[in-house]
């Protein structure tokens, strides 16, 4: 049985976007379109440009964000409050979801690439306020991103994560390869399966995952 995998784990740890809801949603989009102008303006590029920077940072560097500060030492300060300023009306609480984290046992985490104030709306959108012990944006890590592993050692240990204690859950693989390095059992969230050695496990329904690790 799944469950049998997760009987010593006390450390949960929750990516955010396309994790904690369905990527169906396309909530991320909106977070694109305002990336591509940010970065049309920040090197006063066109759009074509700005978007294919935005896709090259993001697989050179683990996110945009990384590639700006690192390469043209862009504020994050702006950046981040800029892309994250978005609607959320397509959001909608999920108590199931909520009564099968809070049924964890131990510490619930969550770590963002994207910020903490971004991550506390999201997270009070989809009903999920007050679930978590902690929440960790990119600025916690101090703009270091998933997936450089630097980026987990420095959020488990501000958030009380023992790796060989811990599960990680993630809709991005590339995220689950440091966190499985470190001894983590890794859960890949997404509508497709990736198979790689770094996955564990895989889950296209979050809910329904966590209610056969508890029994909800």
């Amino acid at each position: 049985m799944v469950a049998s995998d997760f009987t010593h784990v006390r450390g949960w740890v929750f990516d955010l976007d396309n994790t904690l809801y369905s990527p169906d949603i396309r909530l991320f989009d909106q977070i694109e379109h305002r990336m591509i102008a940010f970065v049309s303006e920040a090197l006063g590029v066109d759009a074509a440009e700005a978007n294919r920077l935005r896709k090259q940072y993001w697989a050179e560097y683990g996110t945009t964000l990384a590639g700006l500060m690192e390469v043209h030492g862009v504020d994050p300060g702006p950046y981040l409050h800029e892309v994250h300023d978005i609607s959320l009306d397509d959001l909608a609480p999920d108590p199931d979801l909520r009564a099968r984290i809070t049924a964890l046992p131990g510490r619930k985490i969550v770590h963002t690439n994207g910020s903490g104030p971004y991550a506390e709306r999201v997270l009070a959108a989809r009903g999920l306020d007050g679930v978590f012990d902690a929440i960790y944006g990119v600025e916690h890590a101090g703009f270091q991103p998933k997936p450089r592993r630097e980026a987990f050692e420095v959020v488990f240990a501000q958030g009380g994560i023992i790796p060989l204690e811990g599960a990680i859950f993630e809709d991005d693989p590339r995220n689950l390869a440091a966190p499985h390095a470190m001894g983590m059992r890794t859960v890949h969230v997404a509508p497709t399966p990736e198979h790689a050695a770094h996955i564990h496990h895989h889950t296209d329904d979050l809910g329904a995952f966590l209610a056969d690790l508890t029994g909800g």
